[in-house]
């Protein structure tokens, strides 16, 4: 039996593509398959089999129930989120402070959907985390960035300036940052806050900490000043420190006004009942996670010293990645690293590259392969 001839589809009429949108590619770091993957800044230890076994028996009894929509709220998964921010952060929030969604992509795109939309700015200072501008574009919104300093802070009163000068109704700030890892320091924070508290009509700000519980002992979480500021807003995910990537739960924590704005905005039941049993049984081994997440800082910070001692550039790093360089031809070395089975991140500004903090033997087989590509 012969296959029939394929015949090209007929043209039809045109696409009503957004002209926003025409010509771009989706977002997406390499996926491929080398045996060293340092490229998104993903935990590299998988759960444990108490935390698999656990999360199997939880998965188990929410199959039970797919015939039913799942609790729309998610006010338990909130509920024991919160509890693991008071211990993480010394925080205290009430369940319905917290919002959920599948990962922190949603969570700001559900921010710039309650708040941003045409005729609204959004602010940030690059470099900076390549999908904001994006959640800006979806959602109508203009895009404004402003510039970090050479070692990739930002000054208060620049900052503060340029919120009274933008007038932006959010404005987005990773801290730690990515790609750079730096984090900000309070000043920072608040001399921000008090200049979005004087935009006419308001002004959301929005405090990533995506790797937040990496960040060095001393440096305290945007939480803290939750309580005195309803305008700000906290996200967290649980991909990278918890080491879900794939289960996709982001988080904020914000105040009562603020989540409810977003809770108009997102789909119905947009969180599965699969989901947040899945994060409820992880959160359930918190303390045995958070072990793992101070032998990664100890392994972050003993690269950065590293790359330091080979006449590299590294930028301090309160994340689980690190930024280095200078480097003329940036391609050459990412190139070389991947010929050599090492999968590292080509990002941020010229002449730098980023890699994730692995295992300690993914480190030394990044540090072999950079001595031979880089003649170190």
């Amino acid at each position: 039996m012969t296959d029939a001839p394929v015949r090209p589809a007929p043209a039809g009429p045109a696409l009503p593509l957004r002209p926003e949108l025409a010509g771009l590619e989706p977002y997406g770091a390499p996926q491929l398959d080398v045996p060293v993957l340092l490229n998104v800044n993903e935990n590299p230890y998988a759960p444990s089999e108490d935390v698999v076994a656990d999360i199997a028996a939880a998965v188990a009894d929410a199959a039970r129930g797919l015939n039913r929509y799942p609790d729309r709220e998610a006010l338990g998964l909130r509920g024991d989120l919160a509890d693991y921010l008071a211990v993480e952060s010394g925080v205290r929030v009430a369940p319905e402070q917290v919002w959920a969604a599948n990962g922190s992509n949603e969570v700001m795109l559900h921010l710039l959907q309650a708040f941003g939309g045409p005729g609204r700015t959004a602010l940030s200072f690059a470099p900076t985390y390549s999908m904001y501008p994006e959640y800006a574009r979806d959602t109508s919104t203009g895009w404004v960035v402003g510039r970090r300093a050479e070692d990739f802070g930002i000054d208060p009163d620049e900052a503060a300036a340029l919120v009274a000068d933008v007038a932006p109704s959010v404005v987005l700030l990773a801290s730690p940052n990515n790609p750079t890892g730096t984090a900000l320091p309070t000043p920072v924070l608040e001399a921000v806050l008090a200049a979005a508290a004087r935009v006419p009509g308001g002004c959301v700000v929005v405090v990533d900490e995506a790797y937040g519980e990496f960040r060095r002992r001393g440096t305290p979480s945007a939480l803290a000043l939750l309580a005195d500021h309803p305008h700000l807003a906290v996200s967290r995910t649980m991909s990278k420190a918890f080491g879900l990537a794939g289960a996709r739960v982001g988080y904020l924590a914000g105040s009562r006004a603020l989540v409810d704005a977003l809770r108009v905005v997102r789909l119905p039941y947009h969180l599965s009942a699969v989901t947040q049993a899945t994060a409820r049984a992880a959160l359930r081994h918190a303390p045995a996670l958070m072990a793992q997440v101070g032998a990664l800082r100890d392994e972050r910070d003993a690269l950065v010293a590293w790359l330091r001692g080979q006449d590299l550039v590294a930028a301090d790093s309160d994340a689980n990645f690190v930024l280095f360089g200078r480097f003329a031809d940036r391609h050459a070395v990412w190139q070389g690293l991947l010929d050599r089975g090492v999968l590292v991140r080509e990002t941020g500004p010229e002449g730098w590259l980023r890699v994730s903090v692995g295992t300690p033997q993914e480190t030394a087989a990044f540090r072999a392969a950079l001595v031979e590509v880089a003649g170190l």
